[in-house]
């Protein structure tokens, strides 16, 4: 790890001011820190956000509820008001990590977080992420790769709240050259799918300050299969919303995760879900159009069959 230097934030002006296009900004640190130990990110400042104050708050109404970028994962988890309006944003969160790292892990901080790809991750490999030439993983160990890219990497987003606001339609506002920005959850991870060094749509010394969660789909779940049960990436996550009226959806979101450089969603499938009754069949019918064009590499073949089951059961808790 490279000597850097450290700064503590009183203000959103004073915090992009001091790091500049060269530091990086410090909150939890879950993810920072192995960056620094692999040498991925060389900051010449660390500036610490925490003391930024109105970035902790859960704020509810009943249009539009905002969640501050310094509000913990476990927060979320266990906030009562969250939990009843939207339970699929709180088990999302409840399989963050373990307990520990929810404690002190944000949610902007697990929107922001660089890939997991065990060639990007490694300090001897240039990777096409690390603007080497090839992407690894496309024709080697790509077990936990992606199905849909548009570009030739193949690393998934892998945060988990990602997906659970994208199906209830949130938006991060990112506080970009002195003005805040809204951007949906594709529009956040975009960038990310046409370029390869890409792990989201930040610009260098932009900061995610909240996350405007819209009171619009009345029922809402996440599920996620992972190789163990507790403290493990997903393998495949999935999360679903909608209003339910009379049995019938309307307004249905679905969003998968682990599988795609960005949280993937496919509108047609969405459209298919307007006005559905819910049963097996109609989960069913959504998945396949979900997974349509579908391009596994070898090992992460599984993931289909996967992410065809997790759609279905998804959806199915909307009955609950």
């Amino acid at each position: 790890m490279k000597s850097f230097a450290y700064a503590s934030a009183r203000s959103v002006d004073s915090a992009q001011q001091m790091v500049g296009d060269n530091g990086q900004y410090l909150a939890g640190g879950n993810d920072l820190l192995g960056l620094l130990k692999e040498y991925l990110v060389d900051p010449k400042i660390l500036v610490n956000i925490k003391s930024i104050p109105g970035m902790d708050k859960i704020e509810p109404s009943g249009k539009v509820w905002n969640i501050g970028a310094l509000v913990t994962v476990a927060q979320i988890e266990s906030d009562p008001g969250i939990k009843k309006t939207f339970p699929g944003l709180a088990q999302a969160a409840a399989d963050v990590g373990s307990q520990q790292i929810r404690n002190v892990a944000s949610v902007g901080g697990n929107l922001a977080q660089h890939s997991r790809c065990w060639y990007f991750r490694h300090r001897d490999v240039l990777c096409l992420k690390k603007e080497g030439d090839m992407c690894y993983a496309r024709h080697g160990e790509n077990k936990f790769h992606s199905l849909f890219t548009g570009n030739n990497c193949i690393s998934p987003v892998v945060s988990n709240l990602a997906i659970a606001f994208a199906a209830l339609d949130a938006v991060a506002v990112v506080q970009r050259e002195g003005q805040p920005v809204r951007m949906t959850m594709a529009e956040l991870y975009a960038k990310a799918f046409d370029n390869p060094t890409a792990h989201n749509s930040l610009n260098p010394g932009d900061l995610i300050l909240k996350v405007e969660v819209p009171v619009t789909r009345t029922h809402s779940a996440y599920l996620q299969t992972s190789e163990k049960h507790e403290f493990d990436w997903a393998l495949v996550s999935c999360a679903a919303a909608a209003k339910v009226a009379d049995g019938k959806l309307s307004q249905a979101r679905v969003a998968l995760g682990s599988i795609s450089p960005v949280p993937h969603q496919v509108k047609g499938a969405n459209d298919f879900l307007e006005g559905k009754t819910l049963d097996d069949a109609t989960a069913s019918q959504a998945a396949d159009l979900i997974l349509k064009n579908a391009k596994p590499h070898g090992h992460n073949d599984y993931k289909i069959p996967m992410a065809h089951a997790m759609i279905r059961r998804t959806l199915l808790k909307l009955n609950g």
